[in-house]
């Protein structure tokens, strides 16, 4: 019988997993203070306090905008934690946005999904040129759902160029066997209208699915559910966990940066 809360335990199978969000924490800090005025934080897309997002701009007029969203199974963590990954995307000339939202049990997960609509949507209006779309765990989830036609407008989803779900999940339904359910209150039917892998009526968009071969079998499988149901590449680097397989993308050299703008 599947342990379905060791499924989708990783910390428990990260050394030194405890060092990894306040490491997170102190390079994010660092890197927003060194942008000075380049940095807007804390800029409002929506009604509550956490409905809010950063932007970091390049030195020169941006050639597009990357919008990053953060995990934590909906349940943890804001922008502030990941500023520093928008080292790689910045170096290359790429604005990047990094949006908080409400969590859960205070709301939903089809809540958190239409709160980051609305923020792709302002950050569109605020902007010009291609968007690319990347998010790590229940972020790798926000933006695929981002395609959904029901929540991404024609005018937006030609300007998305790339979309990158790092470590998604993608099928919400082995989800509502875990204990973190308690928090996520999952039913059937949430799970399915909210899992990447079941839309039917979305944007083809340029799409990499994105996981690291050393983390729990379940996110390996969730990555590849994704990559076969929407056609898309899927990309396994050896060795990596899910705590630093997004470290890519604050090096603007890496294969992660340059898939991502292209």
């Amino acid at each position: 019988m599947t342990d379905w809360d060791d499924a989708y335990a990783n910390a428990a199978h990260i050394d030194g997993a405890a060092d990894y969000p306040p490491r997170w924490a102190e390079q994010a800090a660092a890197f927003r203070t060194a942008q000075g005025a380049r940095a807007e934080i804390g800029l409002t897309y929506g009604e509550t306090t956490r409905q809010v997002y950063d932007m970091f701009h390049p030195d020169q007029s941006a050639r597009g905008t990357v919008i990053f969203v953060h995990g934590g199974y909906w349940r943890a963590f804001d922008r502030s934690v990941w500023s520093h990954l928008a080292m790689g995307p910045l170096a290359r000339g790429w604005a990047v946005a990094m949006p908080s939202y409400d969590l859960c049990p205070d709301v939903q997960i089809s809540d958190i999904t239409r709160q980051i609509a609305a923020c792709v949507a302002q950050v569109a209006a605020q902007t010009h040129g291609p968007i690319a779309l990347a998010g790590h765990s229940a972020g790798g989830h926000l933006v695929a759902r981002m395609l959904d036609r029901t929540l991404t407008s024609d005018m937006i989803a030609q300007r998305i160029t790339h979309v990158m779900p790092i470590s998604p999940l993608a099928d919400l339904r082995p989800l509502m066997r875990t204990a973190m359910n308690d928090d996520l209150q999952l039913t059937m039917a949430e799970a399915r209208a909210e899992s990447p892998v079941l839309m039917r009526e979305r944007h083809t968009e340029n799409t990499t699915v994105w996981v690291g071969g050393a983390e729990r079998p379940a996110f390996v499988d969730q990555a590849r559910w994704l990559s076969a149901a929407w056609g898309a590449d899927l990309v396994i680097t050896e060795d990596e966990h899910h705590f630093n397989v997004i470290d890519a993308l604050a090096d603007p050299e890496s294969e992660m940066v340059a898939r991502l703008i292209s």
